[in-house]
């Protein structure tokens, strides 16, 4: 029995999309070693108060970094499924730049997408907010929106933002969360409500049918165990290792 209920998209489309999105966190598989886990240059003052905060071990601390450091690739890969689900979207054009989605329905439509409705900063919302108005002043009957995946509440309203300590709002600018943006493309009340339910099926139904790769065991524990046997001189001498007083591989006290 199939068990797809998705009308808008295709399960020819909706899966080849669920599949790019689960191969995308391939790399994110692939064991970290302590050149790669150092690769932005780990913070051991951090780690040191986060592992007596949370009251962990130092293995514990470093396992929950290196998980902080896929997720922020994993991240990025679930922004290209939110974007990306729109290429299969009657109407809709994801553009290589300039727009994450460009709707062409009745009235032209032009996203930026975020995940999370608190991840822009005052400088990020005025630099997008001033990019939509730059569209609206060229395009007479255009509107731009940014759409949010998690919003704070299901929403479609103008977005006032504060421009150089100005106020600025204006109906053709607008805020809208990712429900009512489904709804405008597909023209299904409860389309993005519909995709939520279908996902867990087709993931599983994809694993089952496909070898998928496992995260592999990483060597950054037992690296820095073999650079130090104690862990936060093992630490200190990653970050710190050419500093005043930490050379020579011991800490001089």
């Amino acid at each position: 029995m199939n068990d797809y209920n998705l009308t808008f998209i295709t399960q020819k489309d909706f899966e080849k999309h669920v599949k790019d999105t689960l191969d995308s966190y391939g790399s994110s598989l692939n064991a970290i070693d302590l050149q790669a886990f150092n690769s932005n240059v780990i913070d051991p003052i951090k780690l040191l108060f986060d592992k007596e905060v949370f009251r962990q071990t130092f293995d514990e601390t470093i396992r929950q970094e290196l998980q902080r450091q896929r997720d922020k690739h994993n991240n990025n890969a679930i922004g290209y499924f939110h974007q990306n689900i729109f290429k299969y979207i009657k109407g809709c054009e994801v553009p290589r730049e300039g727009w994450d989605v460009i709707f062409h329905g009745d009235t032209e439509v032009y996203v930026e997408m975020k995940n999370k409705h608190n991840t822009m900063n005052a400088a990020s919302s005025q630099k997008t907010y001033m990019k939509m108005q730059n569209k609206i002043l060229s395009d007479s009957k255009c509107i731009c929106a940014l759409v949010e995946v998690v919003a704070p509440r299901s929403r479609d309203i103008e977005w006032a933002c504060s421009v150089d300590k100005t106020r600025m709002q204006n109906e053709r600018i607008r805020r809208i969360s990712i429900d009512h943006f489904y709804e405008m493309t597909t023209g299904v009340r409860n389309a993005f409500y519909q995709m939520c339910i279908q996902l867990p099926k087709t993931i599983k139904k994809l694993i089952s049918e496909d070898a998928i790769k496992m995260v592999q065991e990483d060597t950054v524990i037992d690296e820095l165990k073999k650079l130090n046997p104690d862990m936060l001189t093992a630490l200190y001498l990653l970050a710190f290792g050419t500093y005043e007083g930490f050379g020579g591989g011991q800490l001089n006290g």
